[in-house]
């Protein structure tokens, strides 16, 4: 945890100084924003490891928040809200977030949360070379972290990437959802299955059109799988 820097984005002064100073006691660094638009500045400024942020604030609200910092940087967030309906949650993942808590939250859970998502974010799904996948106008490399679709490189978080390069490696095998998680975001990890399907539905909207080649498949009542077409 030395020099490992957390950001929270809260304006419940009691909450935020209660995460300080637990996390301060666990041997983080933290820093305090009140609102969304000082959490942005202290985003650049700061450049924190994770961010725990909540989505009812002054100037901008949670949602903005975080959809601003994932068009500048893919470290890690964690929305914490007592907004606990499973829409909120699936938008808060739809919008780049990589977990979702929901207050009141007990600060060890929060503690074990944030450890998790660091772990995952540090120990990426790591292929044995650096070997690139290539199909048609597409090319997927772990080891530069980058997408290329019709030769264009595509701006895309790192969890979307290791889930595709893990699909596209084991092209035409069916992965269920328990499995992905297992594979990509790992054994520890504390959300749902409901997860690898907001991160599958945004690959489409990123690959749509790309080819005709291969598709990245629904199999119904099982899970997903990279499946290349005659």
């Amino acid at each position: 945890m030395m020099d490992t820097k957390i950001l929270v984005i809260d304006d419940d002064t009691g909450v935020s100084e209660s995460i300080r100073s637990y996390f301060e006691n666990e041997g983080y660094e933290v820093k305090i924003a009140q609102d969304g638009s000082e959490g942005i500045s202290f985003f650049k400024m700061y450049e924190p490891d994770i961010v725990l942020l909540d989505i009812m604030l002054p100037k901008k609200d949670g949602w903005q928040v975080c959809r601003e910092i994932r068009e500048m940087s893919a470290k890690p967030i964690i929305m914490v809200s007592a907004k606990s309906e499973v829409f909120d949650k699936v938008l808060g993942l739809e919008l780049g977030a990589d977990d979702y808590v929901v207050k009141p939250f007990d600060l060890k859970e929060l503690s074990a949360r944030v450890k998790a998502v660091l772990r995952r974010c540090q120990t990426h799904v790591t292929p044995a070379d650096d070997e690139v996948i290539k199909f048609e106008n597409i090319e997927i490399s772990l080891q530069k972290y980058e997408l290329k679709l019709k030769g264009k490189s595509i701006d895309i978080p790192p969890k979307e990437l290791e889930l595709l390069y893990f699909l596209a490696s084991n092209y035409n095998r069916v992965f269920t959802r328990d499995q992905l998680l297992d594979k990509v975001w790992g054994f520890d990890y504390l959300g749902d299955s409901r997860t690898v399907d907001v991160h599958i539905k945004r690959l489409r909207e990123k690959l749509e059109g790309t080819s005709d080649k291969w598709v990245l498949k629904t199999v119904w009542g099982v899970g997903y799988k990279f499946e290349l077409l005659g």
